[in-house]
C-alpha cells in the first residue's frame, strides 16, 4: 500500500500542510522539522502523487464540491472540520474543494447549491442530503453527466450515488435499544425526540430502535409517541418541559438528533437529573460537557469529522485515480461514549 503524506505528518507530528511544504520545498518550514519529514519520506518509501503534481505543473483547476445542510448543528460544524482537512491535503494533488453550507434541511436550496457549483466548474460533489424525490433525480441526473456524487451523514435511497459515507444509522438505532433495555432492566417510559422527519438518518436511528425493541420482546419498556424538534434546542426544551409535566413517572430520552442541550436542561431544571436518562448521539463539544456532568448516560458517536474528510478523498481517487470506492457503503464506526471512556479531543 503506498504511503500517503498525512501518514508522514501523523508520524512527523505536525499538519499536513507542513508536510507538503517540506517535501516539495514550498514555503517556510523549520529545517529540524523539515529533515524530520524528508528521513521518514525516505525510510518509508514515500513517491509523490504524480497525478497532482501533473495538475500544478500544467496549471488546471481541478475542483470538487461539497453541500451540507444543517449546517448550524454541532455535528455538521464537525464534518466541515473534516472537509477543510481534506481541502488542504487536496491542494497539494492540485486539486480544490469548493463547500457551501445551508442552515437546515432544505432541497431547494440544495438544488440551487448544486447549480452554482456546477457553474464553478466541479467535476464531483459529496452532498449531505435528505430524502426528497427531487434530490435523488438530481443526483441521477449527474450520474447521467459522468458527475459522481457521493452522499455523507445521511443517503438518498434509490440514487446513482457512488457511495454512501456515514454511520449505518439503523445498526445505530439497534444499538440504542440495547442501550435502553441494559438502562431499564424493570421497563419503563421511553420518549424520542427526533430532528427532521425527511432526514434519512434520523429515520433510521428511530425505526432501528423501535424495531430490535420490538424483535426482543421488550413489552415492559413503553415507547412513546417521537416528535421532530428541527435540530433546535429551544424546541427541544419545550417537547420535553411538556413531556415531563404529562408523563411524571418518565424513565428515559433517546435524542436522534441534535436538540440534546434543550432535553438536558428541561429535566434538570424539572429536578430529574439522574432520574430520566438520557441517550444522543455525537462526541462533540456540547455533548463531552453533558457526559461528565451526568447530565447524558451515553452517547453514540458517528465519526463526524472522518464522514467530512473521506468524500472529497473518494472523489479524487474515482475521478484522477480511476479507483472507485470500495463499497457502496463506507460505514463509520458506531462509538459508545460514557464520562468513563471520553478521548482526548482533537
Amino acid at each position: 500500500m503506498a504511503v500517503t503524506a498525512q501518514q508522514i505528518a501523523e508520524l512527523a507530528g505536525v499538519s499536513r500542510g507542513t508536510v507538503d511544504r517540506a517535501l516539495h520545498n514550498r514555503g517556510r518550514v523549520n529545517p529540524e522539522v523539515s529533515a524530520r519529514i524528508l528521513q521518514i519520506a525516505k525510510d518509508l518509501g514515500y513517491k509523490p502523487n504524480m497525478i497532482g503534481q501533473a495538475l500544478v505543473r500544467n496549471k488546471q483547476v481541478f475542483l470538487l464540491g461539497m453541500i451540507l445542510q444543517s449546517a448550524e448543528t454541532t455535528t455538521m460544524q464537525d464534518v466541515s472540520r473534516g472537509a477543510a482537512q481534506s481541502a488542504e491535503e487536496l491542494r497539494a494533488s492540485g486539486a480544490d474543494l469548493l463547500i457551501k453550507e445551508i442552515k437546515g434541511l432544505d432541497a431547494e436550496k440544495v438544488l440551487e447549491a448544486i447549480d452554482e457549483l456546477l457553474k464553478e466548474g466541479v467535476r464531483g460533489l459529496a452532498i449531505a442530503p435528505n430524502n426528497a424525490p427531487e434530490l435523488v433525480e438530481r443526483i441521477n441526473e449527474l450520474h447521467h453527466q459522468g458527475i459522481p456524487v457521493v452522499t455523507l451523514n445521511s443517503d438518498a435511497p434509490g440514487s446513482r450515488r457512488l457511495c454512501f459515507i456515514g454511520m449505518d444509522n439503523y445498526r445505530a438505532g439497534q444499538t440504542a435499544a440495547v442501550l435502553l433495555r441494559q438502562m431499564l432492566p424493570n421497563g419503563g417510559k421511553v420518549f424520542t425526540l427526533t430532528g427532521h422527519l425527511n432526514n434519512t438518518a434520523h429515520s433510521a436511528r428511530v425505526s432501528g430502535c423501535f424495531e430490535a425493541l420490538a424483535s426482543e420482546g421488550a413489552e415492559d419498556i413503553q415507547l412513546l409517541p417521537f416528535q421532530p424538534c428541527f435540530d433546535r434546542d429551544d424546541y427541544a426544551h419545550e417537547i420535553t418541559q411538556h413531556i415531563l409535566q404529562t408523563t411524571p413517572d418518565l424513565s428515559a430520552i433517546y435524542v436522534t438528533a441534535n436538540g440534546q442541550q434543550g432535553v438536558c436542561q428541561a429535566v434538570e431544571e424539572a429536578g430529574l437529573k439522574g432520574r430520566v436518562r438520557v441517550i444522543a448521539y455525537d462526541l462533540n463539544a456540547p455533548n463531552r460537557q453533558l457526559l461528565r456532568n451526568g447530565s447524558l448516560s451515553f452517547a453514540i458517536d458517528q465519526a463526524a469529522f472522518q464522514q467530512g474528510a473521506l468524500p472529497p478523498m473518494v472523489l479524487f481517487d474515482a475521478l484522477c485515480r480511476d479507483k472507485p470506492p470500495a463499497k457502496e457503503f463506507l460505514y463509520t464506526d458506531i462509538l459508545i461514549r460514557t464520562k468513563y471512556n471520553l478521548p482526548d479531543p482533537s
